[in-house]
């Protein structure tokens, strides 16, 4: 399998016709994928809190301790939220909040335990590189324990929120309280070596290049090299719509379902060692998400129960699993639930 170098790829992305690129990049997957199954999964977003210190430019959920609109989530509504995707067959929660400036780590060990006790069915996907990094902190703990504590408690794995794009001379101007590309790779490594796997994420269509792009590309294949513990990449388009960027930066326009396919594509063929790579419908929606599933990936991700993040700030799109299988289906390919590990669990001939 042919592995691309930073100038290969940068010289792909900036010059191959799209057509030509699709097929390249679906040539990648059919090597990785020859069984022709595409994957979801049946989750939920849970946003615990959306109080956030954090202030980043490019973000609408969030606020302030005090202000109008702030919450914390109770254990009961917690729980509801559980017990309606248990009936409609789920199998995960997406856990994750604002950087909460309060709360510490007992709270999330309560919380983590509190959910795998009651709903052990249900794997705990949770909290992203800057509230690991914040709990720790406010703690005083270091990393690796804060990880083994809320592992202990029930926390299956982490996703790749907070990556945005892995330049430091882009995290600066879009969230610079937020982690250094350096602390999001150390905390993802820390994740690894304790068998905790984790998920990739690239934000783009803010204020980076081409070559931040490689650069936060080259960062995950690396890390992946190490520790082989990334399960997969989700590639999703900066929303501006209510945000401070969009005010600071107001020429700022959603990236383009070209851009989206480009940037895919160039993802499945960079990022070799990476098995699994999402479909962003959420952000695309549901035909782009479709066609994307021609451009590398392999996954159509979540039936997204609630989402509240990206809707904030605008994408207001929806998918049921019945639609997950007729699109997969349209394209001659074998629709197939997963569960968080992609181990398939059911498929849909």
């Amino acid at each position: 399998m042919k592995r691309y170098n930073d100038i290969e790829i940068l010289d792909i992305m900036q010059n191959m016709p799209l057509k030509e690129l699709g097929r390249l990049a679906n040539a990648k997957k059919a090597e990785l994928h020859p069984d022709k199954i595409t994957s979801f999964i049946v989750d939920r977003n849970i946003n615990y809190t959306n109080i956030c210190w954090v202030d980043c430019k490019f973000c609408a959920f969030k606020r302030k301790l005090g202000e109008d609109g702030e919450y914390i989530l109770s254990f009961n509504e917690i729980d509801s939220k559980i017990e309606e995707l248990i009936a409609i067959g789920g199998t995960q929660i997406l856990f994750q909040g604002g950087v909460h400036p309060k709360l510490k780590i007992d709270y999330y060990e309560n919380l983590v335990a509190h959910i795998a006790n009651k709903y052990p069915q249900i794997t705990i996907h949770g909290f992203s590189a800057i509230e690991i990094n914040f709990i720790a902190k406010i703690s005083k703990l270091d990393i690796k324990e804060v990880l083994l504590r809320l592992q202990k408690a029930g926390l299956s794995s982490i996703p790749g929120a907070g990556a945005e794009i892995l330049s430091d001379s882009v995290r600066d101007l879009i969230a610079p309280k937020k982690l250094s590309s350096d602390e999001w790779i150390s905390i993802h490594k820390q994740a690894h070596e304790i068998d905790m796997k984790s998920t990739a994420t690239m934000m783009f269509g803010s204020l980076e290049n081409d070559c931040d792009i490689v650069e936060h590309w080259r960062r995950v294949r690396d890390l992946q090299d190490e520790t082989g513990g990334f399960r997969a990449f989700i590639l999703w388009s900066f929303q501006p719509d209510n945000t401070p960027l969009k005010a600071q930066y107001p020429n700022i326009q959603k990236s383009s379902s070209n851009r989206y396919l480009r940037l895919l594509a160039c993802s499945r063929l960079y990022l070799d060692n990476i098995r699994n790579i999402q479909s962003s419908w959420v952000t695309q929606g549901s035909h782009i998400g479709q066609l994307a599933l021609l451009f590398g990936a392999n996954d159509l991700g979540s039936t997204m129960m609630e989402e509240n993040v990206v809707s904030s700030a605008g994408a207001c799109n929806s998918m049921n699993q019945d639609e997950m299988i007729a699109l997969i289906k349209d394209i001659n390919e074998i629709p197939a639930k997963r569960n968080t590990a992609y181990n398939i669990l059911e498929t849909f001939a």
